[in-house]
């Protein structure tokens, strides 16, 4: 068959056609999509786990499936009670916060009135007319929540389905690969799919290591410092890192203003910079230790992707953006046509793979990805 050898423009008006076209896609289809690959990266963390169940203590597919998926909802639930009873000592004292913030709020009114000439009276007038718009809109506001609570609540009821459904047919997505991009291209297929299961298995893990560090080292911190709620706090530096780059400065913005109704606004300002040395020890020797994989990311793409998850996605889809990166990357590398796309999302110490290792991967028949070969 002859090949086709299209011009320079007609290649790239085809690429930004396709861009957009999955864009659009992703954009339209957030409400299965997003759970889908929350499913697809933790499905393949509990394979493992799945396949000892079913291997050594001779589970049945579907009891193999459903226990480890048992054991992730546990851990979840342990966090989450966790934080709650962390949260509760927060609710015991909101009444010392409310006259730590009406004390705060005088202190502002005081403040203003000195630097900008402004009266109290029409300072409480701006505040009662803001308090009013409020008000008014309170039971939109409070609907509106009570429905996002129950999109959370569904959300993640399918994540815990499509895992399981994930895990039970495990061997026949993976069939259905082979078969899609055909025989001829199954050493490619069971190369990459070998990859994406190493790589996002050291990511979330790695990632759950990192959490942990950074919630110890802003805890430590806090607690040298003697601020309220260092544990509470530390915690939540530790949750919202997760998210890149936005997450850490999300949590330093709330530890500050809880520091600041608490304490005032000069040991506020101090956990803000102990918030930014936390992210700088992070970013520079927890994340690259432990996170750091072979698919190197430069951190201008890490960003754009942020962004774009969040503008498609919303919150999962900045949390998501890493790791769709990273298994878009690891396609483009180990397909010809798609290396240059490999070498731009890359970063500038980019290595590109060795072209003899698929033929040391995939040597003999049982050089088959595990979830091939396991039975």
């Amino acid at each position: 068959m002859k090949t086709i050898q299209l011009p320079f423009y007609a290649k790239l008006a085809l690429t930004i056609i396709s861009i957009l076209s999955f864009g659009y896609l992703a954009y339209i289809g957030k409400e299965i999509l997003a759970p889908l690959i929350i499913a697809f990266l933790f499905s393949i963390l509990l394979f493992p786990l799945a396949a000892f169940f079913e291997k050594r203590c001779r589970l049945s597919r579907a009891a193999a499936s459903f226990l480890p998926l048992l054991l992730l909802i546990a851990g979840v639930v342990l966090i989450m009670f966790f934080i709650g009873s962390e949260i509760s000592t927060l609710t015991n004292d909101l009444p010392l916060l409310k006259q730590q913030v009406a004390t705060s709020g005088n202190d502002m009114q005081q403040w203003v009135k000195t630097h900008f000439n402004i009266n109290i009276s029409k300072q409480m007038s701006y505040v009662h007319k803001a308090t009013e718009n409020l008000l008014s809109s309170s039971g939109a506001v409070i609907g509106q929540a009570i429905l996002s609570l129950s999109s959370v609540l569904l959300f993640l009821v399918f994540i815990c389905i499509y895992i399981f459904f994930m895990l039970f047919h495990r061997r026949l997505l993976m069939h259905f690969l082979i078969e899609l991009f055909h025989k001829e291209n199954s050493l490619i297929v069971y190369e990459i799919v070998e990859h994406i299961q190493y790589i996002i298995k050291k990511y979330i893990v790695g990632l759950f290591f990192e959490m942990c560090i950074v919630a110890a080292l802003a805890s430590i911190t806090l607690l040298l410092m003697g601020v309220k709620y260092s544990i509470l706090l530390g915690i939540i530096a530790g949750v919202f890192n997760v998210i890149p780059y936005v997450g850490i400065f999300s949590a330093l913005a709330l530890a500050a203003l809880i520091t600041f109704t608490t304490a005032g606004a000069s040991k506020a300002l101090f956990v803000a910079i102990a918030f930014v040395c936390v992210h700088l020890v992070d970013s520079n020797f927890v994340m690259p230790r432990i996170v750091g994989s072979k698919v190197k990311i430069n951190a201008l793409v890490v960003v754009l992707g942020v962004v774009l998850g969040e503008m498609i996605w919303g919150l999962s889809g900045m949390f998501l953006s890493i790791p769709v990166i990273a298994i878009l990357k690891i396609i483009a590398d180990r397909i010809e046509s798609l290396k240059p796309w490999g070498l731009l999302l890359g970063d500038e110490d980019y290595v590109k793979p060795d072209p003899s290792e698929p033929k040391k991967v995939l040597k003999d028949e049982q050089a088959e990805p595990e979830i091939i070969k396991e039975k």
